[in-house]
C-alpha cells in the first residue's frame, strides 16, 4: 500500500469538515484563525486506520516497542499506529495539570517509545509526552503527527515523522488581530 500524500491527509480533514476557520485558542495558549479537529476525521474508522498506516510506514525503522500518546488527542491514532506496527499503545494523561502514565501503564527501562499525537503546533505536548517516557528510564525514538501546523518549525529533540505539514498563522494573545478586532475566541481543543 502507497502512503497518502499530505494532499490526500489534508484531503480527509476537508471532507469531514475539520478544518475549521475563524478565532480560535489552541492547547498552547496561542490565538489562530485556523484549526485542524482531528476528532472529526478521526471517527471515521478508516480513516483512523490509513493515517495510523501511513505514520507506522514511515515509523517502522525507528523499531519502537510501545507507542505513547498524550491524552486526550493522540489516544486514536496512536492506537492505529501501534496496530499497524503491532506494538502496544498507552497514554499519559493529566494527573494535577501533568501528563502522567496512569492506569496500570508503565514503560521499562531503554524500551523503545516512539510518541504519537494528532497535530503538533508549538511541539509542546509532544515534548511533555517525551518526558514522561524519558522520566520512566525509556528511550523515546522518534515522534509523529498527522498534522504538523508549525509550517516545520516545531524543533523536538528526537526524529519527527507529519503526514502533512501546514502553516497556519498563529499569535500571542496580546497580539492577535482577532482579539483586536473584537472576535470573540473559541477553544475547541481537548484541555481548557
Amino acid at each position: 500500500m502507497t502512503p497518502p500524500s499530505a494532499d490526500a491527509i489534508l484531503d480527509r480533514f476537508r471532507r469531514a469538515g475539520a478544518l475549521l476557520e475563524g478565532h480560535f485558542r489552541l492547547t498552547s495558549g496561542l490565538h489562530s484563525p485556523g484549526y485542524l479537529q482531528c476528532a472529526l476525521v478521526l471517527q471515521h474508522p478508516g480513516d483512523a486506520e490509513a493515517c495510523g498506516l501511513a505514520i507506522a510506514e514511515r515509523a517502522r525503522s525507528l523499531n519502537a516497542q510501545t507507542v505513547l500518546s498524550p491524552a486526550l488527542g493522540g489516544i486514536v491514532i496512536g492506537q492505529e499506529v501501534g496496530r499497524a506496527l503491532g506494538i502496544r499503545a498507552i497514554f499519559a494523561e493529566r494527573q494535577d495539570g501533568a501528563l502522567t502514565l496512569r492506569r496500570g501503564f508503565a514503560l521499562r527501562k531503554d524500551e523503545k517509545v516512539l510518541v504519537v499525537e494528532d497535530v503538533v503546533t508549538t511541539g509542546g505536548s509532544t515534548r511533555e509526552t517525551i518526558e514522561v517516557a524519558r522520566a520512566a528510564g525509556a528511550e523515546v525514538v522518534g515522534a509523529a503527527s498527522i498534522v504538523d501546523r508549525s509550517g516545520g518549525q516545531q524543533t523536538l529533540d528526537v526524529p519527527y515523522i507529519a503526514l502533512a505539514t501546514v502553516a497556519l498563522p498563529t499569535w500571542e494573545p496580546a497580539a492577535c488581530p482577532l482579539c483586536l478586532a473584537g472576535q470573540p475566541v473559541v477553544k475547541p481543543g481537548s484541555r481548557t
